[in-house]
């Protein structure tokens, strides 16, 4: 039997709903003024910000194009970090009620922060509560920083800042969770490993997709055991 959705929960959600977005819309405030420099136009850096919102593959495709890289290999780079928000829809599916329509409208805000808060929420309305506010809040703060971001960066050097290093900051926070386990240390280290073999030969871009050989090594079946009884405290 399901509990009441209390005012205090619903509160307690639209509060960390709020500090996530804000802290998304400064993240994106670098990914305007990234894009813009990398060559893309105001409406162009926003409209990619509107249609494909997911930060680590906007990132990871702007990165690729201005250092040189290829189309193709900036599209691949960000499908294949996109990939695990295919996961994230299929643990999320049985908590997304409504009609096909309502569910694909609700697949352009499956990300880490929207899984996150949804799978944390006890029961089925507050999980649609939790989905949703989330939602909102993070795709709103999200294009108001890219957009601020944009009209910035025709005036702003993104090394001045160390906007330049914003994307291997996140790249490395999204890695270091998964570095407890042998299996997560054994992918990471196959992944970098090619990667830094690779970069003198290949254009850019190519290495990075290359190195998801590490993930797929890492995902065969061997052994895991623990780095510390501390490090394993936690999932």
């Amino acid at each position: 039997m399901s509990r009441q959705l209390v005012p205090q929960d619903m509160r307690d959600v639209v509060r960390a709903s709020v500090v996530i977005g804000i802290a998304s819309g400064i993240y994106a405030i670098s990914f305007g003024v990234l894009s813009v420099s990398a060559g893309a136009s105001v409406l162009q850096t926003c409209l990619f910000s509107l249609l494909v919102f997911t930060g680590a593959s906007q990132f990871s495709a702007v990165s690729v194009i201005s250092a040189g890289g290829s189309v193709a290999s900036a599209v691949s780079g960000g499908l294949l970090l996109a990939a695990r928000n295919g996961v994230y829809g299929l643990a999320l599916s049985p908590s997304i009620k409504g009609s096909l329509a309502k569910r694909m409208f609700a697949a352009q805000f499956v990300i880490d922060e929207t899984t996150a808060m949804t799978s944390a929420a006890p029961d089925q309305r507050s999980k649609d509560w939790a989905f949703w506010s989330c939602a909102v809040m993070l795709f709103t703060c999200w294009n108001i920083g890219t957009l601020i971001g944009a009209l910035a960066g025709s005036s702003i050097d993104p090394k001045s800042f160390g906007l330049d290093a914003a994307f291997p900051v996140v790249f490395v926070a999204m890695v270091a969770p998964h570095l407890t386990t042998r299996s997560g240390r054994r992918a990471a280290a196959i992944g970098a490993t090619v990667t830094i073999a690779l970069t003198p030969f290949l254009p850019i871009g190519l290495p990075i997709l290359l190195s998801a050989v590490g993930v797929f090594v890492g995902l065969l079946p061997h052994e895991d055991a623990p780095v510390s009884a501390t490090s394993e405290a936690s999932p």
